[in-house]
């Protein structure tokens, strides 16, 4: 393989705009995927942003979705579709590591529903994509495509950098903290977080109950169509309707008024962050939709004081409901462990039902009272993440802007629309519980703006 010159920039692919030229004949998905491949050997060696390769399973796929496409028979709308998938998702024909040394070559010797949903669509799946440890903070050594020498953020790292750098159009992701919103942000791709329960986690492991499967995308159009083709097989979690919305992304709709969420990563944003913030919120006011901020509307100086302790009760609630799967790798082999997971096995031993429970009552109320928002407002928009990615690759960065929308269980999008020393920085929208579709739309709106 090939390295990277570090000076050259990135570039995503899109999918759904090429394939109109699949339909005339004039291109096709084995060609679309070949030069998925030649940015593979260009990117690969410099980012490491896949922990499995199956080029010949996807070199196949790709020619039996080119002759469909020849024929006029197509599954869906990605059909041919290179992607990613995070090595928490189980997938038949590899296997799933979870970022960790006790799960070496393990294979569950099935897909989840959300690939089997996805391999139904026609979608040709690349390889597993590198993930934290356990879905959680210990980074695995991916690079951010932008700049090398930093993070592309965490925890679904390889499906951000390798979409980043046009390996494939869209990738699978999870989050239960910011795992999906914050890469997207780090890496200048689109972020997509569902409302929780949306996709059908069956066969991912990240059991916890604020965690979702989420997209990771080229292109708005491309996030929308991968949740859509996986919900319209799979449905949500068991027991959940699932996403719903029409069959191709909502045409863009101008809000009529936003609110503007500092959240518990106001405090945390650097200056030059903070000023593409306040230049947005102008821009978006100079286009006739008025924004509510803190100080200027009672529900948000109600809501913002609810959402900036997220970080510690999202994380008393998701400690207890991994602890068992953090006793059972530690009878294993503790060793094994990083640091930070060891010291995460320590802290959940003593929690109580009783501290569950309440920390479940809290975020009910708070989900309750951030619904109360809707009567007011289209959606909130808020920063990507504190700032670009930082420097270095021991940490996957601050999540704090990201963990509200997991705590509340909305459905959020980040768009790539700042740069700031000449890294990615993403806009945050945040919408309501099962108004994925409305949110979009507003984002679409958005990014005709910027």
């Amino acid at each position: 393989m090939m390295s990277a010159d570090i000076r050259t920039k990135p570039a995503a692919r899109p999918y759904l705009a090429a394939t109109a030229k699949f339909a005339s004949g004039d291109d096709n998905p084995r060609e679309f995927l070949e030069r998925c491949l030649k940015a593979l050997d260009t990117w690969e060696p410099q980012i490491g942003a896949f922990v499995t390769l199956n080029l010949a399973g996807a070199r196949a796929a790709a020619d039996a979705s080119a002759a469909r496409w020849r024929a006029g028979k197509t599954l869906s709308a990605i059909d041919g579709m290179p992607t990613g998938i995070k090595d928490v998702i189980e997938t038949v024909d590899m296997p799933t590591q979870m970022g960790s040394p006790l799960f070496e070559n393990w294979h569950s010797m099935k897909d989840a529903a959300s690939v089997v949903a996805l391999r139904a669509a026609g979608a040709v799946i690349l390889g597993k994509t590198v993930t934290t440890e356990f879905a959680a903070m210990f980074p695995r050594g991916t690079r951010n495509p932008w700049n090398p020498a930093h993070t592309p953020g965490g925890s679904s790292s390889g499906s951000a950098a390798a979409t980043a750098a046009g390996i494939i159009s869209a990738g699978l992701g999870t989050q239960v903290i910011g795992s999906v919103l914050r890469p997207a942000s780090f890496c200048g791709v689109v972020g997509y977080k569902p409302t929780v329960h949306a996709l059908n986690r069956t066969g991912s492991h990240d059991p916890q109950s604020q965690s979702c499967t989420g997209v990771l995308a080229a292109s708005l159009e491309d996030a929308w169509q991968v949740a859509y083709e996986i919900a319209q097989r799979a449905g949500g979690d068991p027991g959940w309707p699932g996403l719903s919305g029409p069959d191709r992304m909502p045409a863009a709709k101008k809000p009529r008024q936003l609110a503007f969420l500092e959240t518990s990563g106001w405090a945390f944003a650097d200056a030059p962050a903070k000023q593409c913030m306040q230049d947005a919120l102008g821009r978006i006011g100079a286009a006739g939709v008025k924004v509510l901020t803190r100080g200027t509307h009672a529900m948000v100086d109600a809501i913002e004081p609810d959402i900036a302790g997220a970080f510690d009760l999202s994380f008393l609630i998701n400690d207890f409901e991994n602890r068992p799967f953090l006793q059972t790798c530690a009878a294993r082999d503790i060793e094994q462990l990083s640091p930070p997971t060891r010291e995460r096995f320590v802290k959940t031993a003593d929690m109580t039902l009783a501290e569950y429970r309440e920390g479940l009552a809290r975020r009910e109320e708070i989900r309750a009272a951030y619904a109360e928002l809707a009567s007011d407002c289209d959606a909130c928009v808020a920063l990507g993440a504190v700032g670009p990615a930082p420097q270095g690759l021991s940490s996957t960065g601050n999540p704090q802007m990201n963990v509200a929308a997991s705590l509340l269980g909305i459905p959020a999008i980040t768009l790539p629309v700042f740069t700031v020393n000449d890294m990615p920085l993403g806009l945050q929208v945040m919408g309501f519980a099962n108004r994925d579709a409305d949110a979009f739309a507003i984002a679409a709106w958005l990014r005709s703006l910027f």
